[in-house]
């Protein structure tokens, strides 16, 4: 008995020591959906624990009824929160049962040295090895690349831009293209460099992105949000916000999709420095923004159309995100996004909802794609991409060559028809 003993002591230690407790249990995330008043003001309040984060929709605000919330608990609340749920009688199931086996799949790959050629685009990449990957395509390709700084972030990672251009003189018209706004979304950076891989390959190859090169300056911003994608990888894969900090609170952060000066700070951002939606102490008032901002304005007269990528939900969205008021181009972006759906269910069997921001998923001011069409940017897109909730943000790296090609269509589609457009 005693070796049996001294056993369960030494497991029950190795729990101690990683988690702070011994427990069968883990992180979990439950979709989660409440269908009385009531139970949406509870729900509210679970969601707002410390121990469990909200993965859909954004913040506590946003839940209503009879809308599915997708909720990460970790494994010390998993007991009580499911408890609390069947007290209550709410309606829930289990999405995934272990998410730390996910996270280990997607950072399998961690300690692989990008200069010995192991490197794929089928997997997810460390902020350093992003940097090593667009340095090493523009040093590749110098005819067709360029390695822009931009500024630097909170603490004071580099922003860099590639700017991808076909073998040919200057051009009056340009795209811009940002990913990692949101830390915890990894597919956003991947399909940023997915994208800038099948640029160079497949320029003089396939003739809508030969097109798009010829006619246009593409600008890629592969993480938009290096700290808090880099503190995703080290210490809290959950993280969504940059790692800004500020006297008077200690609440580390601000949604840099609520800190652009698009009807800042009004419904559906927070001024809460605690909240995940929290919109700054000011519009711009965070590095990443204020470089953003700052090459966009300079651009401005060039640059035509605009993406932004997000994670999940697949959906194409459109301003205004801010106010359920039409643009007036409405009905021409809408045809656009509706198209590009199309093809991804004709092609890939996947189904994309599309429509203006607020009026497709909640009011959302302060985002960039918003800013961007307020700034004469006419085609300005906000693409939410794999997948539904089935993994969420921890969409397993088998699965970002189809998420990566479903979002190249909708970019080829849209762009395309844009260009034809601005020569009509």
């Amino acid at each position: 008995m005693r070796p049996l003993l001294l056993l369960a002591i030494l497991i029950c230690f190795h729990c101690v020591l990683r988690k702070g407790f011994c427990s069968s249990e883990q992180d979990k995330v439950l979709s989660i959906t409440a269908v009385t008043q009531e139970q949406v003001i509870l729900l509210q309040n679970i969601s707002s624990h410390n121990e469990t984060t909200l993965w859909q929709p954004a913040s506590p605000s946003y839940i209503t009824e009879n809308t599915p919330v997708h909720l990460f608990v970790q494994s010390s609340s998993v007991t009580r929160v499911t408890e609390l749920l069947n007290t209550h009688r709410f309606s829930f199931s289990v999405l995934l049962e272990n998410t730390q086996q996910l996270i280990q799949e997607q950072t399998r790959n961690i300690t692989t040295d990008p200069k010995s050629g192991g490197m794929t685009y089928e997997r997810y990449h460390s902020l350093e090895d992003i940097y090593y990957l667009i340095n090493k395509t523009s040093q590749e390709h110098p005819d067709m690349t360029k390695l822009i700084l931009i500024g630097s972030s909170f603490e004071k990672n580099p922003l860099y831009l590639l700017k991808l251009s076909g073998r040919r003189g200057p051009v009056d018209k340009a795209m811009w293209m940002d990913c990692g706004i949101h830390a915890r979304e990894w597919i956003s950076p991947a399909f940023c460099l997915w994208f800038i891989k099948y640029a160079v390959i497949f320029y003089k190859e396939n003739p809508d992105i030969t097109a798009m090169l010829d006619k246009m300056d593409i600008y890629i911003l592969p993480v938009m949000n290096p700290d808090g994608y880099k503190y995703t990888w080290t210490t809290n894969r959950m993280w969504r916000k940059n790692r800004s900090v500020r006297e008077g609170t200690s609440c580390v952060g601000v949604d840099l999709n609520r800190n652009f000066d698009a009807n800042w700070c009004t419904a559906g951002a927070s001024s809460n420095p605690c909240s995940d939606i929290y919109c700054g102490q000011y519009p711009e008032s965070e590095p990443e923004v204020q470089a953003v901002t700052k090459f966009l304005r300079a651009h401005k007269d060039s640059i035509k159309l605009y993406f932004s990528m997000h994670s999940y939900s697949q959906m194409l969205l459109f301003p205004y995100s801010y106010t359920h008021d039409q643009i007036p181009n409405h009905s021409e972006l809408f045809d656009l996004v509706k198209e590009a759906a199309v093809k991804i269910r004709r092609h890939y069997k996947n189904v994309y909802h599309f429509g203006s921001g607020a009026k497709t998923i909640y009011l959302a001011p302060g985002g960039s794609d918003d800013w961007a069409y307020d700034q004469g940017i006419l085609y300005s897109f906000t693409f939410e991409l794999q997948d539904r909730g089935r993994y969420g943000f921890l969409l397993p790296p088998n699965l970002i060559s189809v998420a990566c090609n479903e979002a190249l269509a909708a970019v080829k589609i849209i762009s395309m028809r844009v260009l034809e457009k601005l020569h009509e």
